[in-house]
């Protein structure tokens, strides 16, 4: 991507990726599904992350998969609050940087 991803924005991203899974994700998938909107390394990711944890609007835990612990992220309600302010914050950007576009090509 030309653009850079500001940390807001990759806590966005990072946040609605794993709210779409109710019961939590795993990092590995999380890296992959944002993925698909930004390139990301895990060593992006996984910083992103544990700050998420920090600041409460992620949970952590561990389950056994394959014989291995596998850490799985799940949303809390301050992390859907926070989520909810991106989203409108996104909204308004999207609208205004798309009404400086329309027309250019």
């Amino acid at each position: 991507m030309v653009f850079n991803t500001g940390s807001a924005l990759l806590d966005a991203i990072v946040l609605a990726v794993v709210s779409k899974e109710p019961e939590g994700t795993y990092g590995y998938k999380i890296t992959q599904d944002v993925r698909q909107a930004i390139e990301i390394s895990e060593s992006t990711l996984y910083p992103v992350l544990r700050r998420l944890q920090k600041e409460d609007c992620l949970e952590v835990y561990d389950l056994e998969f394959g014989g291995r612990n596998r850490r799985y992220y799940k949303i809390t309600d301050k992390g859907k609050v926070q989520l909810r302010l991106y989203c409108e914050e996104w909204e308004s950007y999207y609208k205004k940087i798309n009404y400086i576009f329309e027309g250019v090509k």
